[in-house]
């Protein structure tokens, strides 16, 4: 399994901007700032953004983030959309994925497919 990803963005602050808002409704927050790049997660970094440093055009990702709840969903699908970014789908039940699959999707301001989860089983 992965122990961290970072993605590159061509607006650093925006994306900044952006994950501190979403993230953490999650109950993510940002952990270490080191200049051109910026972790998040809980007790240490396993998300990352960095400055692109190429002229490679990035490609769309798809990163999903665990929710500790279906609010949690709910709040990041909120956050998201104050921040005025585009809403791919709003909360809801997956069931085509497993029955207590509860997730939301947004656009981040790179055009990455972002999503917050929560999984219920039992």
């Amino acid at each position: 399994m992965m122990d961290h990803v970072g993605i590159q963005v061509d607006d650093l602050a925006a994306a900044r901007r952006f994950y501190d808002s979403v993230l953490d409704t999650l109950g993510y927050r940002m952990l270490m700032d080191v200049g051109p790049a910026v972790g998040y997660g809980t007790d240490h970094p396993v998300f990352w953004i960095g400055a692109a440093t190429d002229r490679i055009p990035n490609r769309q990702s798809h990163l999903a983030f665990a929710a500790p709840s279906r609010e949690a969903v709910i709040a990041f699908h909120d956050a998201a959309l104050a921040f005025g970014t585009a809403s791919l789908h709003a909360p809801r039940v997956w069931p085509e994925y497993h029955a207590g699959y509860f997730g939301a999707f947004v656009r981040d301001p790179d055009g990455n497919n972002v999503e917050a989860v929560h999984h219920t089983f039992g």
